[in-house]
Formats: structure tokens, sequence, C-alpha cells
């Protein structure tokens, strides 16, 4: 005997035979579309829930839940338990960054706002979504006591723009549209040092991330070093537990980069080539974007990231968590296609602790 086959219907074929049975009863939609009676009669209960589906879904899995609220609330618990979990089994390399971070902290008296982490966001935008055709390297960098340093916009190309770019942010190019020892040692020189205090290096001040390579060669050291700052680099593959801005900063710009980016393809004045094909967004327009992003994230965000970090103790005065996890929230979503242009990470590679430069 052969094994009986099951069939299953999407909700568009569901819903045609709920219609021919509506006007000619059950049992000829049955007969018409060769199926159970039965089925068309649990159909025709299901009509408005069929119609608030996609046309391609095939079934309704699982029952409602009788208890919602209380089962809204165990959920709750479950995922706090697993935190607290997760923090007793953080590994020891983690434990040891941050109490060697809170010693020297200490010892030294140093403030929050001598307090810096750096990263680096990688952006790709794309038209069509299925071919890269640019991609921009985005450094940005706060201060434990919630400000932020003007971000750098590096460009995968040979040469700088020739467009018009928005204040607030430092416009550099490079064939790999990424990080090396030149754009780091400008970062430290045109970002690092300018920042409030940094000039005459009167205040230790940590630098803080992840252990790039760029980050750690010897003359990228030593320039730290003359800036009065202790560099701490972040153990290997623990910078979602350990760096401020990938614990509670960077998805919150990222959901603001990809906003700009979905209003500017259906609602920004386009032009075309001679093919047809849709033109980019100008240089300019992407670092309006960046500028604009990085505004928009609260002091009282980038103070929650140090502290969820370990990196500081929570400040008097700041606000509680609601503000930063508004700010996580993403403002938009988009089709998960596009959204995957602006996913970006950064993962350290070894344990360097505090570097002393030399």
């Amino acid at each position: 005997m052969a094994p009986f086959k099951r069939h299953a219907y999407d909700a568009e074929f569901k819903l045609k035979t709920v219609g021919h049975a509506v006007e000619y009863g059950n049992r000829a939609a049955a007969r018409e579309f060769n199926i159970n009676e039965s089925m068309v009669r649990k159909w025709r209960k299901q009509e408005d829930d069929l119609r608030q589906v996609k046309k391609t879904k095939q079934s309704f899995r699982g029952k409602k839940a009788r208890w919602p609220q209380l089962e809204d609330k165990l959920e709750q618990w479950v995922v706090e338990q697993r935190a607290a979990t997760t923090a007793k089994r953080l590994p020891r390399k983690a434990i040891t960054f941050r109490r060697y971070c809170k010693k020297k902290i200490t010892e030294k008296k140093i403030r929050p706002e001598h307090i810096t982490n750096m990263d680096e966001v990688p952006l790709t935008f794309d038209i069509p979504v299925n071919r890269t055709v640019e991609k921009t390297g985005t450094i940005l960098a706060c201060q434990a006591n919630g400000q932020k340093l003007p971000p750098m916009v590096i460009f995968k190309r040979k040469t700088l723009p020739k467009e018009n770019f928005p204040a607030g942010v430092v416009i550099k190019a490079n064939p790999k549209g990424w990080m090396d020892e030149e754009k780091m040692s400008e970062w430290l020189r045109e970002i690092y040092v300018k920042r409030l205090g940094g000039f005459f290096h009167t205040a230790p001040s940590p630098l803080i991330y992840d252990s790039m390579r760029a980050h750690i060669i010897d003359a990228v050291k030593k320039q730290v070093k003359q800036t009065n700052s202790e560099l701490a680099v972040i153990p290997g593959g623990l910078t979602k537990e350990l760096q401020p801005l990938d614990i509670g900063v960077n998805r919150a710009f990222k959901a603001r980069m990809r906003v700009a980016w979905e209003q500017w393809m259906t609602e920004g004045e386009h032009t075309f080539t001679k093919t047809g094909r849709q033109r980019r967004a100008t240089y300019a327009t992407i670092c309006q974007w960046i500028v604009d992003a990085w505004a928009d994230i609260s002091v009282s965000t980038v103070i929650q990231a140090f502290t969820k970090a370990g990196i500081i103790s929570e400040l008097p005065g700041n606000r509680s968590d609601t503000d930063s996890d508004n700010d996580e929230r993403e403002p938009g979503r988009l089709d998960a296609v596009v959204a995957q242009l602006f996913n970006s990470d950064t993962e350290a590679e070894e344990f360097e602790e505090f570097v002393d430069g030399e």
C-alpha cells in the first residue's frame, strides 16, 4: 500500500475555497477543490485569521496562550536568570580586565571624561542589494561621561571625494576602506588629541579598544603613550562583554543609519544612469546620515554602556536604563536583505591588558 501523502494548502487557496463555499455551500466547495468537507468548515471558521496573514502561509501552528501575561513574566524571569548565569560565568580574562581597569582608574583618580572607547563600524551601501558598490568604515569614539568624539569616515577609494561635506565629521580615503596604521595615527592626531583636555595631556587617560592589528603596533603604542594615555586592549573574543560601544551604542547607531537609508530609498530624490540604473547616495549624504545618527545617541546611553561593560560604576544623577533601552530600540525596520548591509562587528584576537606603549 502506497504511503498516504498529506497535502499543504496556503492561505490564498483556503480563502478561494471559503469564497466558493459561501456562494455554493460547503459540499460543493469540497467537490470543486477535491478536499474533505470538514476542511472547508474549518477554514470558514478561520476566515478572519486567513485574511490577516500572507497568502503563502500554510498553517497555524500552536495554540494561543491561555494566560499571556503570566507567560510574559515567566519568559522575562528566564531571560534574567540566564543573564545572571552568564555574568557569573564570565571568562577569567574578562574579570581580570575589569579589575585592572577599575584599579588604574581608582589609583590615578581618573575622571569619566578621560576614559575613552573607540571602535570601527563597517557599513556597506549598495544598489541593487546583491552587488557591492560602496564600502565605508566609520570610526566611533565616546567617553564614560557620555560625551562623543567626532566620527571619522573612511571611504573605500584612493583619493578624497570632491563634495561639500557636513561639519562634525572627519573624512578620509583608503583603498580598502578600513583602518590601517596611517589612519590610526591620523585618528589619534586629529580626533583623540583634540578631545576636551586632551591637547595638553594634563590628565592620565585610558584608551580602550580591541586588538585589531592597527591598534597595537609599536608606532601606535608610542603615539598613545605621548598623549599621557594608557592603552587598554580588550581580550580576544570579549568585545561583546567589555567594549562599551559594542554593548550599548553601535546597535542604536546602526539602527538610525538603516532608517536614514530606508527613507532615502523610498522618499529621496534619485538620479539615474543612461541605462536606467539608480545612482548611489552621494558621499556627502552618507556623511550627513552618520553625523545625524551619532548626534541622536543620548548621553545616558553612552554612560550606561560603560557601566554595563564594568568599566565604571553607576554615575550619580545618571538616568535609569529606560533612556538607554529606548536608544537601543530600532526606530524603524527594513527588509532583512537590506538590513544585512549595515551588519557589523569587530572581534579582538588576544589579551594585551594595559599596554605601556614602550
